[in-house]
């Protein structure tokens, strides 16, 4: 089993890592816009490196309401490696000590991928709702523990 640090990015900016784990994807498909190296990110940011040092994904928690987006990026040499659901774990761990009662994410118009991410949610739990979002209530029990 790889082995990956979850390292948090306060404050977030662009940089080239993002950039290489996006693999030639536009930042705004995403909703981030078009930024320039070092221009500042909003939301709260961890960064996934593997045991050499390597940026392989990141996570976003954009909390608001109760409620957290989520995104989850994994550098296209890492899917299928279990990073992404490392991530998706650390995402509700952290929204758990935050109390908030949801996570939701859109499948933006336009991805690549759309129907594999959708599954890919759904078996995690996810579930869409009649706004297109993909909704997966906070586990009570990460919320409880965060006495």
């Amino acid at each position: 089993m790889d082995t990956w640090d979850w390292i948090p990015e306060t404050p977030a900016t662009w940089d080239d890592r993002k950039g290489r784990v996006l693999d030639g994807l536009d930042p705004a498909l995403f909703g981030l816009g078009r930024p320039g190296d070092g221009d500042p990110l909003g939301d709260e940011w961890w960064r996934v490196e593997d045991a050499d040092g390597t940026a392989v994904a990141y996570g976003r928690l954009d909390g608001s309401w109760g409620d957290a987006e989520i995104l989850v990026l994994v550098a296209p040499a890492a899917r299928h490696s279990g990073v992404g659901s490392f991530v998706l774990e650390r995402l509700e761990a952290e929204a758990g000590r935050r109390r908030l009662n949801y996570l939701y994410n859109v499948v933006p118009h336009g991805h690549p991928d759309p129907e594999p991410v959708t599954a890919w949610l759904t078996a995690r739990g996810f579930a869409r709702n009649d706004v297109g979002e993909l909704r997966k209530q906070v586990p009570a029990a990460l919320v409880q523990n965060q006495g």
